[in-house]
């Protein structure tokens, strides 16, 4: 429902701000423009970084390659081959590694975040080193005392423009982001019916899916200690499960976009998505499954990391100028906590630069799922695969001969992570893995899994 072109969530917010400025229990951002060594004062000029001044790149270098290959330990390397770390606690002294180990086992790794391979990148670890070398280090402060920097400022810009909203606010992590927005929205109602008990029908009702990451969990569960909410949870991507009751896992699957926009437009909820794994990777510009799927306009808050696709730290809630406000002002996960420092704010402003003018990344990223789905049968719908091979010994099998082989994977053996005979290794593609790494990969795989392809 709307009322002259605002939404009832838009005229809530509106209101609830509203009663914060009258109890004296708004908390506003204080911006802090940073001086230059050697400078008495900051350069007002120097606020917005030109990016044309960041190098890059049409094609994979060496550097990239790096960002797919570890080194460990020979003694932890025997350890994990025989599933001691896997299926017993890991006292650091049964490992024995010494601080002069000289044997090193290699491994291309499959179980990275950094989907962009983004994370030796020279020209981000140049703006970041820029940053320290000119400002240190440190947060200073909590972004409504002293830690709001310029810096923060830009990376805030950027984001919001990349997920097409008015506003964003930064947060530590992506965990505490998505903690923020739900202890704020919990905290909406008992603004307006202080000291009043909640009558059947009244509560906030929050509509989450069955495989929500925990910290969607959590922060629902501390949203009801206001009393004011109630959870719903909906079988997984299950919309007609969704539409009965009245909203991604580990799996690698999209939320079904474009049915939950319909039924935003049916209901007139409050549309919350956490895009942890999409950004920068998916959409055109990088902007995520809303862009992928054309539906920008009809997501309300958009939530996301910047230590996955920007190979950094922190998090985001994209929104509109008022949600931000109470945000800020009502989520005690971003309230008490610090700014993330400025080189890792500039880290992530040159990530976003970078990602955006060096899209060849992204479909590097499809063109690895595609081979793996036609060498497979496999249907691949995202970077994140999850190949069930069946019972935790079989699985465990499977992840040691990965290991002989040369390659890590995250093996998730059953319970209570997954039901009993599903386990299943989880193996993350990224820009710089090759069609070589694809098809070694799969050789292994084809031992235990039973592709739905002849074996060449």
């Amino acid at each position: 429902m709307e009322v002259k072109g605002k939404s009832l969530w838009d005229l809530w917010i509106e209101e609830a701000l509203a009663k914060l400025e009258s109890r004296k229990m708004f908390l506003p951002l204080r911006p802090m423009h940073l001086a230059n060594l050697g400078q008495q004062e900051a350069v007002a000029s120097e606020t917005k970084a030109d990016e044309n001044e960041y190098e890059t790149f049409q094609e994979i270098q060496p550097w990239d390659r790096v960002s797919v290959h570890i080194s460990v330990p020979e003694t932890f390397f025997q350890h994990l081959l025989h599933g001691g770390e896997l299926i017993c606690k890991n006292e650091i002294e049964d490992i024995e590694v010494s601080p002069n180990q000289k044997q090193f086992k290699k491994l291309l790794l499959f179980a990275s975040n950094d989907f962009l391979g983004l994370s030796r990148h020279p020209t981000i670890a140049k703006a970041t080193a820029k940053a320290a070398l000119e400002h240190g280090t440190g947060p200073r402060g909590a972004p409504w005392i002293c830690g709001y920097t310029n810096y923060h400022i830009a990376l805030e810009s950027s984001l919001a423009k990349l997920k097409e909203k008015e506003a964003c606010l930064l947060c530590p992590t992506g965990f505490s982001a998505n903690l923020a927005v739900l202890v704020a929205i919990g905290s909406l109602a008992p603004l307006f019916c202080a000291g009043k008990k909640p009558a059947q029908g009244e509560k906030i009702a929050i509509f989450s899916d069955a495989l929500n990451h925990a910290s969607i969990v959590d922060g629902i569960k501390l949203a009801q200690q206001y009393g004011w909410v109630e959870c719903f949870v909906y079988k997984h991507c299950d919309m007609s499960h969704l539409d009965q009751l009245f909203l991604f896992s580990m799996d690698g699957d999209f939320a079904p976009m474009v049915e939950l926009a319909a039924l935003r437009k049916k209901h007139g909820f409050l549309f919350v998505i956490d895009e942890a794994h999409a950004t920068f990777v998916w959409g055109k510009n990088g902007g995520g499954a809303a862009e992928e799927f054309n539906c920008e306009n009809d997501v309300d808050i958009s939530v996301g990391t910047l230590s996955k696709g920007a190979a950094s730290l922190g998090g985001f809630i994209a929104c509109s100028k008022n949600w931000k406000q109470f945000i800020q002002s009502r989520g005690r996960s971003f309230i008490f906590s610090s700014a993330p420092p400025v080189p890792l704010a500039a880290a992530s402003y040159a990530s976003i630069v970078v990602s955006g003018k060096e899209s060849w990344r992204r479909m590097e990223i499809r063109k690895r799922m595609q081979e793996f789905q036609a060498l497979t049968g496999i249907p691949v719908r995202s970077q994140i695969l999850s190949i069930i091979v069946g019972s935790t010994e079989k699985t465990l099998k499977a992840s040691q001969a990965l290991l002989e082989a040369g390659m890590y994977v995250t093996p998730i053996l059953g319970p209570p992570t997954v039901p009993a005979n599903t386990g299943r290794l989880r193996v993350t593609l990224t820009a710089v893995h090759t069609t070589e790494d694809i098809k070694r990969l799969v050789t292994i795989l084809s031992d235990y899994v039973d592709f739905q392809v002849t074996k060449s």
